[in-house]
């Protein structure tokens, strides 16, 4: 009896979702919004998102433009936060055009890889693209991926769509200009989608060769691709060929590779070939599901689904649609490795691989799907379990600060206290993911005019204080580099010896003044004040005799 009652329950799912796909879809997108609402809420800016907003928030379209030429990414996110800051300035505002493109790509990727595969495949991809909370992290914060990521997702609909509509010479043309607008906005947003758009392009000539499409569509592809080439190469001349200028062996690789992302960079003198490939292929989905041992199964899980669809029997006409899937599937993640053994771009468990996440899920959903043997109970069964261990288990890579310490209150009682504490004579001394985010809230969200400094320095002045920091070649103070900045400083700016300077740091790893009392005998008693783990202030007393007097 209970079995069968199980048994009734099951088929009366199953018949449930196949008759309301769309609806199950909409839900899904709602949590996934909701989810997003909850991340972006309450919450100080990182320095990153800082650094973003900063770069727009400018006088004027082409002041923007040039501080946005200072970064490593193309301009449109520094254009959409120009125009969108005038509504408002607050955390969650700031955040909601990212909010809103993230959920504009689950849709649109749910939509893509329902036609492409089966609903069933589309459902599990969507579950994962909406609830993910690495993904709903990522998408939550000011950056680029977002854009990236819909943009990519509406391009691979479009070109697929254009194909598949090529019977209806009017509807094919018109999606496949969409697919070249919608690539050439993805081209603007980060520049990882030109590792995208090659596997696109490659993807679109297997199909023209093998479908023969209109040739009016082949010609409307051709060109969009001759203008997606003038893009690149507008992009290489007047911005990426100067990035890392004097600290990289190439300008395309940057200055990533001799930072913080050196090891998802290929060396020869220390890594093996496919040794470096299969972990970091599995760092990719370890970083997307966010916990290790879920992430090294889901990356099984997509190689069964891209052998599935590769040598899988089918019928002909099935046989042809699932292997260029499968060949899909594969392209971006050949193309960011050989990008990565040419030393040209980060590979594996790292946010600057986010246009993976498109192939990695899909691939993830076709192998959960014939786990579940297309049933709709089993799949949801099993992605729920998936999604339950990542939230529970989970562990979020860093840099990253606790929900807690990044409350946005914790900011609020900071900037009081430096207003009320700190005497507009004293100096602020910061290392420089404290400036993005210390000029963001002193300044009260206007723009920041930088004035002259020493070299290696940056300094501005904001409610009646004084704050200089070192620059980006100083991302942060440690115990270990503190005392030589010091002595740094004090040559070039040559305070008056007694006089007090306010060091305060803001961000990622702040430990700055407790490390300082461990290691330096001179500071055990240092005092500082805290508001959270991440934010901490402490004064310094110059010494007489100090450098530079």
């Amino acid at each position: 009896m209970v079995t069968s009652a199980v048994s009734s329950s099951g088929r009366k799912l199953q018949s449930w979702f196949e008759g309301h796909q769309a609806l199950a879809g909409i839900v899904v997108v709602l949590l996934g919004f909701l989810a997003r609402l909850w991340t972006a809420s309450g919450t100080f800016l990182n320095p990153d998102e800082a650094l973003h907003f900063r770069l727009a928030n400018q006088l004027s379209l082409r002041e923007a433009y040039k501080q946005s030429l200072t970064a490593s990414h193309p301009p449109l996110l520094t254009f959409i936060l120009y125009f969108w800051r005038a509504a408002g300035t607050s955390e969650l505002w700031l955040r909601m055009p990212l909010i809103l493109a993230s959920i504009a790509f689950c849709w649109i990727f749910y939509r893509w890889l329902a036609n492409a595969a089966n609903p069933i495949t589309g459902f599990i991809g969507l579950l994962f693209v909406a609830l993910l909370p690495p993904i709903v992290t990522l998408s939550t914060e000011i950056r680029q991926y977002p854009l990236l990521l819909a943009f990519l997702a509406a391009a691979v609909y479009f070109l697929d769509r254009s194909f598949n509509e090529d019977s209806s010479a009017k509807n094919s043309a018109g999606a496949m200009a969409a697919f070249s607008l919608c690539l050439y906005l993805a081209m603007m947003s980060h520049y990882s989608a030109f590792l995208f758009a090659a596997a696109l392009g490659i993807y679109a000539l297997l199909r023209i060769f093998r479908e023969s499409p209109h040739g009016r569509l082949i010609w409307i592809w051709a060109v969009g691709q001759v203008f997606a080439l003038a893009l690149a190469i507008f992009f290489y001349k007047s911005h990426i060929s100067k990035l890392g200028v004097g600290e990289s062996r190439t300008a395309l690789q940057g200055w990533m590779s001799e930072f913080f992302l050196r090891r998802s960079y290929f060396d020869s003198a220390h890594d093996h070939a496919i040794p470096f490939l299969a972990g970091h292929t599995f760092g990719v989905f370890q970083f997307f599901f966010g916990q290790l041992a879920v992430g090294d199964l889901m990356g099984l899980a997509f190689f069964v689904g891209v052998a599935l669809l590769l040598f899988g029997r089918r019928s002909e006409q099935d046989r042809n649609s699932f292997r260029r899937l499968g060949i899909f599937l594969l392209l971006p993640f050949m193309i960011a490795a050989a990008a990565s053994l040419a030393h040209v771009y980060p590979y594996g468990g790292t946010r600057h691989v986010a246009f993976l996440i498109i192939p990695a899920v899909a691939g993830v959903g076709v192998g959960i799907a014939w786990m579940a043997r297309m049933s709709w109970t089993r799949g949801l069964a099993i992605s729920g379990i998936v999604l339950l261990a990542c939230v529970a288990f989970g562990k979020p890579r860093p840099p990253r600060m606790d929900r807690a310490d990044q409350s946005r209150s914790h900011m609020a009682d900071a900037i009081a206290f430096m207003r009320q504490s700190i005497p507009a004579s004293d100096l602020i001394f910061t290392d420089y993911q404290t400036d993005l985010i210390l000029g963001h809230y002193l300044c009260g969200q206007h723009p920041i005019s930088l004035v002259s400094t020493p070299a290696n320095y940056e300094q501005f002045f904001c409610a009646g204080h004084r704050v200089v920091s070192t620059d980006y070649r100083q991302w942060q103070f440690w115990a270990d580099n503190f005392p030589s900045e010091w002595q740094l400083f004090l040559r070039a700016y040559s305070p008056e010896p007694g006089s007090t300077v306010w060091v305060v740091q803001m961000g990622w790893g702040v430990a700055l003044p407790e490390d300082l009392r461990k290691h330096i005998a001179e500071l055990r008693d240092l005092h500082f004040d805290s508001f959270g783990d991440n934010i901490k202030i402490f004064r310094m007393s110059v010494p007489p005799g100090q450098p530079g007097n």
